[in-house]
């Protein structure tokens, strides 16, 4: 799950990581009586979206008077922004944090994100802060400091402080930074965090470390644990079909492609996807409605899918082990008659109770394109498109 920045330093100061405090306004009313309250000059006013390069798209302004705070922010709310993370479409923007002008000697990068090919946490810096760190990373990769974490030891000390004296700090400021790398990485662990990023990381001109910028990606699977964390939760930023989908549980990713999937099993589904693209097509989607599907988890299945106005056709790929191909076809059967399918329909059924299936829908007097396998079943959809 993604927060906003504001959420962040909430959860960072509650590890004493360094942060710029601020307030956060939901309206031009609000956003005014944050700036009286802070009462300094100047400030920063930075839209809250989730999504990184908001300072190039004009979602952070530095002002220096009340007038020029309430007109900049008049302008930053219900303003679509658009930055290479967000894509075309853009976030609108709700949510705006103001907090005080930092004097800054230096910016550099921190964040500790998982190393799937080694299951650990690596913890990487660089001096190139306030920048795209895949940039840095792909064009010069010697730029990035990183430092494999101990699934059973954490963070060592002694790792916190080399990454401080390869980033160039020394005396007291070395001493802080360690620090800081230290409570970053006990924020990562206690909130079940998948990544963190803090850029900038900041020196300022008094010799303090802060961060400037701060990202938090929450496990999804781990929130039970965090109930503060789930009311952070903010839908408005999440794709409407997904918070459709999590509604009935269902797992359910919006892509970019034509060919609506729905498909019982990650594993499958992966499967399924990949053969859509070497068949010639791409996947509008990630949809796995879980081993013990019923007709309506089906039925929802389908009626989000039709509901992406990208998806030309629907390729429906299940393997019934628990669950019975037969409860499947009158899933589709049902939910063909009450959505109205408009686009080819795919099915390809298999496993117990197949051959109830194959019958449930030839005569259901559905315009229903049978397929006798996956590879089968992917060539004929992707036909059907053209």
């Amino acid at each position: 799950m993604n927060i906003h920045e504001y959420q962040a330093v909430e959860l960072l100061q509650k590890y004493q990581v360094p942060v710029v405090d601020g307030i956060v306004a939901f309206n031009i009313q609000e956003l005014g009586d944050a700036v009286k309250k802070l009462d300094t000059w100047p400030l920063v006013l930075k839209a809250q979206v989730h999504a990184g390069g908001r300072g190039k798209a004009g979602g952070i302004k530095v002002v220096h008077s009340l007038e020029e705070a309430l007109e900049k922010g008049e302008q930053m709310f219900g303003m679509k922004l658009v930055t290479p993370q967000t894509g075309q479409e853009g976030k609108i923007v709700r949510r705006i944090y103001i907090t005080k002008a930092i004097n800054i000697e230096k910016e550099y990068y921190a964040g500790i994100v998982l190393d799937r090919s080694k299951n650990q946490l690596v913890f990487m810096a660089s001096k190139e802060g306030g920048v795209e760190i895949e940039k840095v990373a792909a064009e010069s990769p010697e730029l990035i400091i990183k430092e494999t974490i101990d699934n059973g030891l954490g963070l060592l000390p002694f790792q916190a402080r080399r990454i401080a004296i390869k980033l160039g700090f020394e005396g007291t400021v070395l001493r802080k930074a360690t620090q800081f790398f230290i409570a970053l990485y006990q924020t990562m662990i206690n909130f079940d965090c998948s990544l963190i990023e803090i850029n900038p990381l900041v020196l300022t001109k008094e010799g303090d470390i802060l961060a400037l910028d701060s990202k938090l990606n929450i496990d999804d699977n781990a929130l039970y644990r965090h109930k503060e964390i789930q009311e952070m939760r903010d839908i408005a930023e999440e794709n409407p079909l997904e918070v459709e989908a999590s509604k009935s549980n269902l797992n359910y990713i919006k892509l970019d492609g034509s060919v609506g999937c729905m498909v019982n099993g990650a594993g499958l589904a992966m499967a399924t996807m990949d053969i859509i693209k070497y068949s010639g097509s791409e996947p509008a989607n990630f949809l796995d409605v879980g081993g013990g599907a019923s007709e309506e988890t089906v039925e929802n299945g389908l009626r989000i899918i039709l509901s992406d106005e990208n998806v030309k056709a629907v390729l429906v790929n299940i393997f019934g082990g628990i669950v019975r191909c037969d409860r499947v076809a009158n899933g589709i059967v049902n939910a063909a008659k009450k959505i109205g399918v408009k686009v080819p329909l795919v099915v390809r059924l298999a496993g117990t109770n197949a051959d109830i299936a194959a019958d449930i829908l030839a005569n259901s007097s559905l315009d229903i394109i049978p397929a006798s396998d996956l590879s089968d079943a992917a060539t004929k959809v992707v036909k059907a498109l053209n």
